[in-house]
Order: C-alpha cells, then sequence, then structure tokens
C-alpha cells in the first residue's frame, strides 16, 4: 500500500480508502443497491486494514447512523482496541438531518454540529474524530459560525482535521479565507465526485484546491 500526506498536513493515509456507505441497510436508498450486515462488514474492514488500508470513510446519514456504528462494533471487537484505533484514520460527516421534525438535528450550525458530532461518536465508540465532513452546503448559516463551531472542535481534541464535501468552489474559498484571516483551524480536503463520466470540477474546484 503507497500512502500520501492528505492536503498540506502531516497526516499520511492510504491511496485507497475504503467507503462504507452501504454498510447496514436501514435507508430506502441502501436497500436498493444492497447492504452488509455486520458479519459481512467486518470481513471487508478487517481485509482492508490487513491489507494497509488506514483510511475509512462514512457518515453520519449513511443507512441513518448504522454505518458508524457497524465500524466502531468493529473497533470494539478488536483484541487491542485502542491500538486499531489509533492506526486507523476515520472520516466521518455531518449536515444531513436524521431526526424528522427537528429542524436544528441538521444543518452546520453551532448547535446541529454540536449535536451531530456527539452521536457519530456514541456510534463509533470513539473519543475523536480523525477528518470531519461537512457533507453540504447550508446555504442557511453564515460561513463564520460553521468554521469557528470546527475550530472549537479541534482545539478541544474531539476533531482532528476538517474538510468538505459538494460545496461550491467560491463558498470553500470563503470559508478558508476567513479559518486564515481568524486563524481557525484550516480546510485540509474536499470530498467531489470526479470520474471520466463526471469532470466538472476541473473548472473550479481542482484549480481552487490547487491554489
Amino acid at each position: 500500500m503507497q500512502y500520501k500526506k492528505l492536503g498540506g498536513t502531516g497526516l499520511l493515509v492510504s491511496e485507497i480508502c475504503l467507503g462504507t456507505m452501504t454498510f447496514g441497510g436501514k435507508g430506502d436508498i441502501w436497500t436498493k443497491v444492497g447492504s452488509l450486515g455486520q458479519t459481512e462488514a467486518d470481513a471487508i474492514l478487517g481485509r482492508a486494514l490487513d491489507a494497509g488500508i488506514n483510511f475509512l470513510d462514512t457518515a453520519n446519514m449513511y443507512t441513518k447512523g448504522h454505518s458508524e456504528k457497524i465500524i466502531g462494533d468493529f473497533m470494539r471487537a478488536k483484541g487491542a482496541h485502542q491500538i486499531c484505533r489509533d492506526r486507523t484514520v476515520i472520516a466521518t460527516k455531518f449536515c444531513a438531518n436524521m431526526f424528522n421534525g427537528d429542524p436544528n438535528a441538521g444543518g452546520a450550525s453551532r448547535k446541529a454540529i454540536l449535536d451531530q458530532l456527539h452521536h457519530s461518536l456514541r456510534r463509533l465508540q470513539t473519543d475523536y474524530i480523525d477528518l470531519y465532513w461537512m457533507h453540504f452546503w447550508d446555504d442557511l448559516t453564515p460561513i463564520d459560525e460553521t468554521m469557528r463551531a470546527l475550530d472549537d472542535l479541534v482545539t478541544s481534541g474531539k476533531v482532528r482535521y476538517i474538510g468538505l464535501s459538494d460545496t461550491p468552489a467560491w463558498k470553500c474559498a470563503q470559508a478558508q479565507t476567513l479559518a486564515s484571516f481568524r486563524g481557525y483551524a484550516p480546510i485540509i480536503a474536499l470530498q467531489i465526485e470526479y470520474s471520466l463520466a463526471e469532470r466538472t470540477v476541473e473548472n473550479e474546484l481542482l484549480p481552487m484546491a490547487r491554489e
């Protein structure tokens, strides 16, 4: 396995990141494409770690939190739990509303971020997240509020690094400029769709990331 620094940090991650969107299967989207229970997921996680993959990606909304719980149960079941956890870079996401009827249960406000992190830590059975992604742009919340809340989490040690997913380039640039000006923890990575079929990121997001 080859490892690369993530963004401008010293964090080394495997070139292959294991996505866990189908771990679980308690949501309509995932039951249509297939889902994996704990036994199947444990086998995949075990083979991935044995192959040198140290980078796992999940989200609070993946199978309504079951994906995070499966990863947490796997880590807890390992004999040397803390060693296994500390050798693994776990990324998860916030923004999706997990509780219908509560307008503050999702989004990127300070309250929403702190509540979502609490539940993700509980499901993952860990006391910190290596990389915390904003899953998508919350246009109702000032980006200063979001970045300040995330900086507080990095300062507290509950989050190591922050990243953005599915966010327009101008908003990413605004957030990063604000972080630099205020002295907040910087954005270190973007998670975006990029393939031979989907190359629109070449127009703005990739040039922005290089800058």
